[in-house]
């Protein structure tokens, strides 16, 4: 697995997508420190980007990584190497770089801003965390899509779809049902429907960390007092954690059962 590994993250590093990529982020993280010109704010403001297009560029990598290297995976599944290493070594592979590149290229300009001597590196240590956590989800949710569908444009149709509807139609309908049930007592619905959603629980946790939970009002207060708390950052990271691991258990099942 672990060579199947170095060869997939080294043919994306070398891929000029990684390069764009890395560019993206040094070139945001650059624009923000010089149009705030404070750590702080401008955390806050990368968050609001990266939240929604992280989880987007791993589900397409993740697809296209995939549908691009069927004819290897192919010729792979042909020698004497057990199926769960050749997907598995090709995920991490390409998560790995994702995630490589987004630590990078944000962790440079900060740090050369001065990062290290502010109040704000456990705030955009957690931006990273969160960040990679994604990656690694929407990476592994992708290529179980993939596999599972033989067709291409099926494949790319639902993974854009699932990233739609986890990055904006889900937000609408869980203010929806706070609104319409807000007669009854919605504390832990709201908790149980934030963990359901990893961007959502990202979003929270991070918000809650820069102490601005005060702009979410009532909800945020019920946030606050669970998620603010050790007991709940540390039940938030066993849930990214979580979220990370079944689509990577799905990923293995499916890839025994898979007829090439």
């Amino acid at each position: 697995m672990l060579k199947i590994l170095k060869y997939s993250f080294y043919d994306l590093i070398r891929s000029r997508w990684s390069y764009i990529y890395f560019l993206f982020y040094l070139t945001l993280g650059f624009v923000l420190l010089f149009l705030n010109n404070d750590v702080s704010k401008a955390v806050i403001t990368l968050m609001n980007v990266i939240i929604v297009l992280i989880p987007l560029i791993g589900t397409i990598f993740g697809v296209m990584y995939y549908y691009n290297s069927r004819e290897f995976t192919e010729l792979l599944l042909a020698q004497p190497i057990k199926r769960s290493s050749i997907f598995m070594g090709q995920y991490f592979g390409v998560a790995g770089s994702l995630a490589l590149s987004l630590v990078l290229g944000l962790g440079i300009p900060f740090v050369l801003y001065g990062l290290l001597r502010s109040n704000a590196i456990f705030d955009f240590s957690l931006l990273l965390v969160t960040g990679a956590f994604l990656t690694f989800i929407f990476v592994a949710l992708s290529f179980v899509i993939a596999i599972s569908n033989e067709n291409k444009i099926k494949g790319f149709g639902y993974a854009v779809l699932l990233w739609l509807f986890l990055a904006v139609v889900y937000d609408g309908l869980f203010l929806m049902s706070l609104i319409v049930f807000e007669e009854y007592p919605l504390d832990t619905f709201s908790l149980v429907a934030t963990m359901l959603n990893p961007i959502d629980l990202s979003r929270i946790l991070i918000l809650l960390k820069l102490d601005i939970s005060a702009l979410l009002g009532y909800t945020g207060a019920i946030f606050k007092k669970f998620f603010g708390t050790d007991l709940g950052f540390l039940v938030s990271m066993g849930i990214l954690l979580l979220w990370t691991v079944v689509p990577i258990l799905g990923l293995g099942h499916k890839a025994k059962r898979k007829d090439f």
